[in-house]
């Protein structure tokens, strides 16, 4: 590869084997754009938001403001593979970045895109792209995390002509900023799972702040009570009669987190070739030390097998579909390397590397809250081992 070629690749410092070259040239477009504003608008201000755990506007509207879920460059729906580009973007950038972005983006749109009818998708997914509506995906509660399929508390009951939803979730990452809250509860008269679009300011719904939290302190994560909340059937989502429906929104949901975890390590590689090339110590850079360089070469190693993974997984998306096992082999994988790569990247920046300005910190706490949602290690463990064997080891 020339040097003028490697120099016009937006990722030739983290991608050594140029997937990069499977996106268009208008993708590619799109995504210099956004890495401009990150890199001008965003970055500058995340170690101290996250310091404060607080979202302000100024990170929000920029990111709004690019019309990355429909970008004029890009003809009709965009690529499972620019999708994930744009994951991992946001995500070197900050974790909690991805995460806000990806709330809307994936978890809510994909719940109406999957989850409605084609009437409901035409009404509301216009003001999605265009953050006129903003969302949330509400699952998980605060006693069934792994086990919601069965254990799911949350209720709904006919009442008329609509419902009444009762139950509480939890972990809802920007929920206080939603104006609708896609909600999964359980019909009491058939026990089935479906899903409304709740009304984040209706009576009834209240949403409190997670506080004290060590990762994802950007995210304003809330904890979600409904209380006898009323619900038209006209925002029941029609698509969702079981918790097999729910399913194939998690797997693309899983796709996404397997991104957001290579964009994690991504972020904590670079910061590290920044440290190591800066810091001295006996007189020279710590970067011409043969341990670092093991340790450099073990992260660059993860993060690019790691986009290997989730870029074949957007392969098989854009081919039409994939198994629930493939999009969690790829997330329990790329988590649990993303783990051994931030803290590589901490290792190398020695005790600075605790303070947020190295960049490191955030990286490495961040990487404990990819490892645990959108499915836990041992969850994806077992519905790959299931593939495997053809038999569930699922127990309960």
């Amino acid at each position: 590869m020339t040097a003028t070629a490697h120099e016009t690749r937006l990722y030739a410092g983290i991608d050594p084997y140029n997937y990069e070259a499977l996106l268009s040239d208008a993708e590619r477009t799109v995504l210099a754009r956004l890495h401009a504003v990150l890199e001008r608008d965003v970055k500058p201000l995340v170690n101290d938001y996250w310091d404060r755990a607080e979202f302000p506007d100024e990170i929000r509207q920029p990111l709004e403001a690019l019309e990355l879920m429909a970008p004029p460059e890009l003809a009709g729906e965009p690529s499972a593979l620019y999708k994930g580009f744009r994951m991992l973007e946001l995500a070197r950038t900050d974790v909690s970045v991805g995460v806000f972005y990806g709330a809307q983006a994936t978890l809510f749109r994909n719940s109406i895109l999957l989850g409605g009818s084609p009437e409901q998708v035409e009404e509301l997914d216009a003001g999605v792209r265009s953050w006129a509506t903003k969302g949330v995906f509400a699952l998980t509660e605060p006693d069934h995390g792994s086990d919601v399929a069965r254990g799911l508390e949350t209720t709904a009951r006919r009442d008329g002509d609509g419902w009444v939803i009762s139950g509480a979730k939890r972990w809802i990452g920007g929920a206080e900023y939603a104006d609708l809250i896609t909600v999964v509860a359980r019909d009491e008269a058939d026990g089935q799972v479906k899903a409304f679009l709740v009304d984040r300011h209706a009576d009834g719904v209240t949403v409190e702040k997670i506080q004290r939290k060590m990762a994802l302190r950007i995210v304003n994560n809330g904890h979600i009570t409904l209380d006898g909340v009323r619900v038209p059937e006209s925002r029941r989502l029609q698509n969702v009669g079981s918790f097999k429906d729910v399913n194939r929104m998690l797997r693309s949901m899983r796709a996404d987190v397997s991104w957001l975890a290579t964009g994690a390590q991504a972020g904590a590689y670079e910061a590290a070739v920044r440290y190591t090339a800066a810091r001295r110590q006996f007189g020279r850079p710590i970067a011409g030390y043969q341990l670092v360089q093991d340790k450099l070469a073990t992260m660059l190693g993860n993060l690019t097998a790691s986009l290997g993974m989730a870029v074949r997984l957007s392969q098989l998306q854009d081919a039409g579909g994939y198994r629930d096992a493939d999009a969690a082999l790829a997330k329990g994988w790329i988590a649990r390397h993303t783990r051994e790569t931030v803290a590589l990247a901490r290792e190398l920046a020695g005790g600075n590397g605790i303070t947020l300005d190295t960049d490191v910190a955030r990286f490495f706490a961040d990487a404990e809250a990819i490892y645990t949602f959108e499915g836990t290690n041992e969850i994806n463990q077992l519905v790959v081992g299931r593939a495997i064997t053809g038999i569930s080891a699922f127990v309960g």
